[in-house]
């Protein structure tokens, strides 16, 4: 079972009357299934609105709306979900590392078939010698020892299902089509890996061999399928149905990502927002990625993302030899060497 483009997800909106489907919807489906997301802003016809995804409610110009999140699947077929953690300034899934560099001693499957077995329950689980407990109607985990408390969000893998063969019971992870995405000649994909400062980067030309239109296109090929590419002096392979990346000489993996470009519903302007810093001559200068500012590893664009995701959150970047964080709440970037701060401002 599937809409109409072929998804197996459909967002709407209640009126006060009736459930009417939103237009792009793939959009904010591409937006939920970050678990750094907050929510999205839509605009419509009588103005914009705010999609929150942990409430899931709307706010905005237009009062007393509803949201929903309809799954559209067969009856041996089930969503693949993902279960992650707020460690520090970013969302860890359960099974990798966090920022102590220990990874968890389950992962997003187990806590979701314990979640299925009791919505309202409770699992708990070691990390070292630690014990946590995960609240499934708070949301929150919780070290035992110290008490310390972490928010915890369960979001789906962006079109991925699992279909269960009733012959032997074995879940096979499946992904969708590419072919079952709503046809849009404006509409393209961004491939990115996970950098040393935990920085999402896109593959670019000339540095790398492939560019994320290359990757596109060839994923759209074969979603099941690996390639290789090339960095200076170094071979990799790109693995599309792990999502990562292998280099390999030395055996290194990265987490890699497809994530919708910043086309946003009509109107919205979140792809045109340019993010700025006064230097020290009072000066307005934008962030560009490996421009003559120092090398930064961040340009507006990828700031602007993370902001979609968390506009009260923290970023981390380098820039030449230096590090350091974006405050979005303080609108302010602090050198963390010299803990220099200076003043940041969104166009």
């Amino acid at each position: 079972m599937a809409t109409a483009s072929g998804n197996h997800f459909e967002w709407q909106l209640f009126n006060g009357q009736q459930w009417g489907s939103i237009l792009n919807d793939f959009v904010i489906e591409a937006h939920y299934c970050q678990p750094g997301a907050n929510g999205i802003t839509i605009n419509l016809s009588m103005g914009p609105v705010y999609i929150d995804f942990d409430e899931m409610t709307v706010d905005g110009a237009v009062v007393n709306l509803g949201v929903r999140r309809n799954t559209l699947l067969s009856p041996n077929q089930k969503e693949v979900m993902g279960w992650y953690y707020k460690d520090n300034h970013r969302w860890c899934e359960y099974g990798s590392h966090g920022s102590g560099r220990r990874s968890s001693s389950v992962r997003s499957d187990f806590i979701e078939q314990q979640y299925n077995r009791n919505p309202r329950g409770s699992v708990q689980f070691t990390v070292g010698s630690m014990t946590y407990k995960v609240d499934f109607t708070a949301m929150t985990q919780t070290n035992l020892s110290t008490y310390m408390l972490r928010k915890v969000r369960r979001r789906p893998k962006f079109n991925e299902v699992v279909t269960t063969n009733s012959s032997n019971q074995n879940s096979l992870p499946l992904l969708a089509s590419p072919s079952a995405n709503p046809s849009n000649s404006s509409s393209h994909y961004i491939w990115e890996f996970m950098g040393d400062e935990g920085i999402w980067t896109e593959y670019q030309k000339p540095g790398c061999s492939l560019d994320s239109a290359e990757i596109e296109r060839l994923y759209q090929l074969n979603p099941q399928s690996q390639v290789s590419f090339t960095v200076r002096r170094f071979s990799y392979t790109l693995d599309f149905s792990g999502m990562y990346q292998v280099n390999n000489k030395y055996g290194t993996r990265r987490a890699i990502r497809r994530t919708a470009s910043e086309i946003q519903p009509t109107n919205s302007t979140s792809s045109q927002a340019r993010w700025q810093f006064k230097d020290m001559d009072g000066q307005w200068n934008d962030y560009i990625k490996g421009g003559s500012w120092g090398c930064c590893s961040v340009s507006s664009q990828d700031i602007e993302a993370q902001y979609q995701q968390d506009s009260s959150g923290i970023m981390s970047f380098r820039a030449g030899r230096f590090s350091y964080e974006l405050d979005f709440s303080d609108m302010t970037q602090t050198n963390l060497s010299t803990n220099t701060t200076r003043s940041v401002r969104r166009l």
